[in-house]
């Protein structure tokens, strides 16, 4: 290698650390911020099932009792239930095989 080449590339080489120093402190920031939304991503999605999970929970354990109450009757309710839903659509609007003077 010349003199004259060694010159120049000391200068470029003592431009160059500094510049490299700076991208890399920028690099490691950018990594230590894209870590904390990713664990604060983490624990949002982590509350949310943990709430789900619990209304579920909350679900199952109202169904639990219901079942076995002694003093329910399943069949029951669920026949009075089809029942009324039976009645209100026979309430509901115009029976449609009515001829057109009897509607109005």
């Amino acid at each position: 290698m010349e003199p004259g080449q060694l010159a120049i590339l000391i200068p470029i080489i003592g431009v160059s650390i500094p510049i490299f120093a700076i991208w890399f402190k920028h690099q490691q920031k950018m990594a230590e911020l894209q870590a904390d939304k990713t664990a604060e991503h983490t624990a949002e999605k982590a509350a949310q099932y943990a709430a789900q999970a619990q209304r579920l929970e909350d679900r199952v354990a109202v169904l639990e009792r219901i079942v076995t109450d002694r003093g329910y009757d399943v069949a029951t309710q669920i026949e009075a239930l089809r029942d009324t839903r039976e009645t209100d659509a026979a309430n509901a609007g115009i029976p449609l095989n009515l001829p057109n003077e009897e509607r109005a």
